[in-house]
């Protein structure tokens, strides 16, 4: 039956097998009905309109039941769907086929839910809780996120005419170029994040490598302060820098600082490969606050990074699928709690969407000096060290397949620097480095790794391989510091 829900109590009544009931109702009306009203004599006229009477009226009753079947029990309540089914029983006496219909079925079904097509002309609305967690980090964390703008003097140079006589003793003016004074000119730009309400900002170092540039931070709002550069990560591509807050005048005359919006930095240990992030930046150093979402899809890597003059080299870095473009440096990468999990830093050339981030927890590292000590500061060992590869090993024919080795030196670049920790503890080139406090220097914890854990004037284990022997030394590390 075409547009009738099949659930519905019309087609039910519609479907039943009424064949049975009808002739019932038939071998009743050829009964002989005088017997419901006197024994008196008809004629076959009067007795063929008593027919009719009744057959109208057991129709009329029927459905009269059916409709207070279906609706009495939502008007009336349950004594109405109580008297209908007494009236039922009663009317099976006479039509057995009536036990059929399950009435009571029927007087209890529930409506049918008509759903209803959504108003287009209404404002879209996310229809994944994945989209709308995206749409609230993008929210929650743009106005954090901020561009930086690199501003340089640099020569300006003018046009002007030297009068020059030529071997045949023409006259002729010669065009020449000269400096006429310096202007200030932008000559680059990145992406930052403020993680303090007083005005810290994260970024990377090669953004900020420039020490005769000024550095220009622009919100979100488009407000712009003039930056102060107060440290650069000497192991990792980081900077801190500052921007100071606007004195406003509250309701009673005072003067108050305002305070910037921030972010706060995530738990990078607690990473997943194939967890949502999103980053945020100053794509092309043009088209501010740009979004783009994708995946942490590596872990651990090992990059060499270059930009702004410098190249180094990056260790335990996260690999991410989401779109890190130029200018993008710098900016965060974010989970779908809105937190800080790393700083995106490069993309990788000849590739399609792959980037990296340098972990939030480096970064932490760094406000937490800045805050202490006002520059940034690791312990150091002093030694320049390779670790030990499968290729390393037969190349040095060495006993021993993971630990570090120290460098043999030069007097320009010593193995081992003088008056070091390792100097003192008596370190030598050719020794190889196998545990830091019992814990194993191999390809899952470089030393640089391991000696990040610890700071200045502490104490260290160090198990040594010399000449095929393990000797055991204690060091004091000493300090290494930012520039600023």
């Amino acid at each position: 039956m075409l547009g009738i829900n099949k659930q519905s109590k019309l087609y039910k009544i519609a479907s039943a097998d009424v064949g049975s009931f009808l002739k019932d109702v038939g071998e009743f009306l050829k009964r002989d009905v005088s017997s419901f009203f006197n024994n008196e004599k008809e004629t076959r006229t009067q007795r063929s309109k008593r027919i009719d009477l009744n057959r109208s009226f057991l129709v009329g009753f029927v459905l009269v039941i059916y409709v207070l079947g279906m609706y009495g029990g939502h008007f009336y309540g349950d004594e109405i769907k109580g008297h209908v089914i007494n009236v039922v029983d009663t009317l099976e006496v006479y039509f057995p086929s009536l036990s059929n219909f399950d009435l009571a079925y029927l007087l209890n079904e529930p409506e049918v839910t008509v759903e209803t097509i959504p108003d287009k002309t209404e404002k879209y609305s996310p229809v994944v809780s994945q989209e709308q967690a995206v749409i609230n980090v993008v929210k929650q964390a743009s106005p954090a996120v901020v561009s930086i703008i690199i501003i340089k003097e640099v020569p300006v140079y003018e046009v002007y005419y030297e009068d020059y006589i030529d071997v045949f003793g023409f006259g002729v003016r010669v065009p020449r170029q000269r400096q006429n004074g310096t202007e200030k000119q932008r000559v680059g730009g990145g992406t930052g994040f403020i993680v303090s309400s007083d005005g810290l900002v994260i970024t990377n170092k090669h953004v900020v490598s420039d020490k005769d540039a000024f550095f220009t931070v622009i919100t979100n709002e488009g407000n712009d302060y003039p930056a102060t550069v107060l440290a650069r990560d000497p192991f990792q591509d980081l900077a801190i820098l500052k921007i100071e807050r606007e004195n406003t005048l509250d309701s009673s005359g005072g003067i108050i600082q305002k305070q910037f919006p921030t972010v706060e930095l995530g738990d990078s240990s607690a990473i997943q490969i194939g967890q949502t992030v999103v980053a945020i930046g100053y794509a092309l150093g043009e088209f501010r606050n740009t979004v783009s979402v994708g995946v942490i899809s590596g872990e651990g890597r090992t990059i060499t990074a270059s930009g702004g003059g410098i190249s180094e080299t990056l260790t335990d870095i996260l690999q991410t699928d989401t779109a890190i473009n130029k200018g993008n440096s710098g900016g965060p990468l974010l989970n779908l709690r809105g937190e800080v999990i790393g700083v995106n830093v490069a993309m990788a050339e000849g590739a399609q969407s792959i980037g990296f981030a340098i972990p939030s927890g480096r970064a932490k590292k760094g406000i937490e000096d800045v805050r202490l000590y006002g520059k940034i500061v690791y312990a150091f060992l002093g030694v320049r060290h390779m670790e030990i590869t499968p290729e390393l090993k037969e190349a040095e024919d060495l006993p021993v397949s993971y630990g570090s080795l120290i460098a043999g030196g030069t007097l320009a670049e010593p193995g081992v620097a003088p008056g070091s920790g390792a100097d003192k503890a008596g370190l030598k080139s050719g020794d190889i480095i196998l545990e830091v406090n019992n814990i194993k220097v191999d390809s899952d914890n470089s030393l640089g790794d391991i000696l990040q854990k610890y700071r200045p004037s502490d104490s260290i284990v160090l198990l040594i391989l010399r000449d095929r022997e393990e000797i055991i030394k204690t060091a004091v590390l000493g300090e290494i510091t930012s520039e600023e």
